[in-house]
């Protein structure tokens, strides 16, 4: 049967003009912001060209919660990935009840971040600490989340327990496309099951990995409700002689300025940097990623 173009454009209009309505539209008016001194009540605004972002690149807490975001995205990133490939490989194998384990590591992801970062906060904050101090272990009885040096870690942790669930899917498809032929030649040839994995597996599936690798980082970038939920961007650190959050990342940062302060066009400028920031960070991991595919 034929397609119809006409048809298409029916399907695809409602879904097009809502993304230009809500996505494209609100984005070139906010870069317009960003050049004002924009309040978001006063009805005159005045253009100030690039001072917000001057004042942005000049700001110290933006500077830290943009490398904070950085570290984070890195440390969560690695958890994330190497968690949701070795439970891949776990439900993927010959064990009993693998789709139950399936299902079980994936209802994490269905827990709102908001519900999820306070439920984890009694857990640092009382039940680990209480259980370290019954145990006598030392490292478990300051909550991760309350020491600038960890809290980071600490984020990751929750962050993995909620997301490694539904990227272990992914890595289940990758794993599952490929030639069972090849892994049991392998077995016959006298190859260990790590040889088996590293050299066979891996660079079968390095398509999934360049999906994987793209939605955790952009998962990691703007990262938010378990941000506020879990540590609010505390505990409070000195950082270039300035008092600042430690935990507070890109996203909180902006809504901060946005919401907080009233500073909305300032808030603006921060979320057009962030933007393009986000992309430059996807499309060098996906031209990286699809090079490796190449050479694989």
């Amino acid at each position: 049967m034929k397609r119809s173009k006409a048809w298409d454009a029916v399907f695809l209009g409602p879904s097009l003009i809502a993304l230009v309505m809500v996505v494209i539209l609100p984005f070139i008016q906010g870069i317009g912001f960003s050049l004002t001194d924009w309040n978001g009540v006063r009805p005159v605004l005045t253009y100030v060209g690039f001072a917000n972002y001057q004042d942005m690149f000049n700001s110290v807490e933006f500077l830290y919660s943009f490398l904070v975001t950085l570290l984070y995205t890195v440390v969560n990133v690695a958890l994330v990935n190497v968690v949701a490939f070795l439970l891949a490989l776990l439900v993927t194998s010959r064990i009993k009840g693998r789709n139950i384990y399936r299902a079980g590591f994936f209802i994490p992801n269905l827990i709102g971040g908001i519900v999820l970062g306070y439920t984890w906060q009694f857990m640092f904050n009382d039940f680990f600490t209480a259980l370290g101090g019954q145990l006598g272990i030392q490292a478990m009885q300051q909550s991760l989340i309350a020491n600038k040096d960890t809290v980071i870690l600490g984020m990751s942790i929750v962050n993995t327990w909620q997301y490694a669930g539904y990227i272990m899917l992914i890595f289940v498809a990758g794993i599952q496309s490929t030639s069972q032929e090849v892994m049991e030649a392998a077995t016959v040839d006298g190859a260990s099951y790590p040889q088996r994995v590293t050299r066979i597996l891996i660079p079968m599936i390095a398509n999934t990995f360049t999906i994987s690798l793209f939605l955790t980082i952009t998962n990691s970038f703007k990262m938010f409700d378990l941000n506020v939920a879990l540590t609010n961007g505390g505990p409070a650190m000195r950082f270039m002689g300035k008092i600042v959050k430690s935990s507070q990342l890109l996203a909180l940062t902006i809504y901060n300025k946005s919401i907080t302060t009233k500073e909305l066009a300032k808030g603006q400028a921060m979320s057009v940097v962030f933007f393009l920031v986000l992309v430059a960070f996807s499309l060098l991991q996906v031209y990286l990623s699809k090079r490796k595919e190449v050479e694989a």
